[in-house]
């Protein structure tokens, strides 16, 4: 694993730990030799990110569309940055160049992102691992939720328990690094041929 691909949100969020913590996974993640790749923002925990990275020492990489660096929103002193057309060619990129994703709190951006990513893994279009840091319980209510759609059998729970859900960096690193794809097939109930 040599790179992981972070998503997040570009609001900092009501409390003060998202920040904190956001910090920390990214100055373990540098610390175990691992490049950043993000949004490129300079705002929100985007910013966070590239700042925290940089003060690491890190090789951080931004991927960002043309509008967002238009309105003056990206971070210009990464170790790269790529700008592309569109949030569409962001995430083609940023599958591209990453070797794992990790979601942070975040908001709808956030969510489509790694869901997009997930959903790659699981129609075996790619096979890289998918952690949430579930900073203070963040992502409690969506874990929540992912377990009622196994239980209603839209989710087959080999691919539900794909998605690494952790609060702390060593034990997410590790996970990330030791993940293996599940093998089964996405359908149910798809009758043979």
């Amino acid at each position: 694993m040599h790179s992981v691909c972070i998503f997040c949100g570009s609001n900092t969020g009501r409390e003060a730990v998202y920040a904190e913590a956001t910090r920390v996974l990214v100055q373990a993640l540098a610390e175990a030799g691992v490049r950043i790749v993000y949004g490129g923002g300079n705002i929100g925990l985007m910013g966070v990110v590239g700042e925290a990275a940089l003060a690491a020492g890190a090789h951080v990489i931004g991927v960002t569309p043309r509008k967002l660096l238009e309105r003056e929103v990206v971070h210009t002193g990464l170790s790269e940055l790529h700008v592309v057309d569109s949030m569409h060619e962001r995430k083609i990129m940023m599958a591209e160049i990453s070797d794992a994703f990790v979601a942070l709190p975040g908001g709808l951006g956030t969510l489509d992102e790694i869901f997009e990513m997930l959903t790659l893994n699981q129609l075996g279009v790619q096979r890289k691992a998918c952690g949430l840091f579930n900073v203070s319980g963040f992502f409690d209510g969506l874990c929540d939720f992912l377990d009622h759609a196994v239980a209603e059998r839209f989710i087959r729970v080999e691919h539900r328990e794909m998605i690494i859900v952790e609060d702390e960096p060593s034990r997410m690193i590790k996970r990330l690094r030791a993940w293996q794809m599940p093998e089964v097939s996405k359908w149910m109930d798809r009758k043979p041929v």
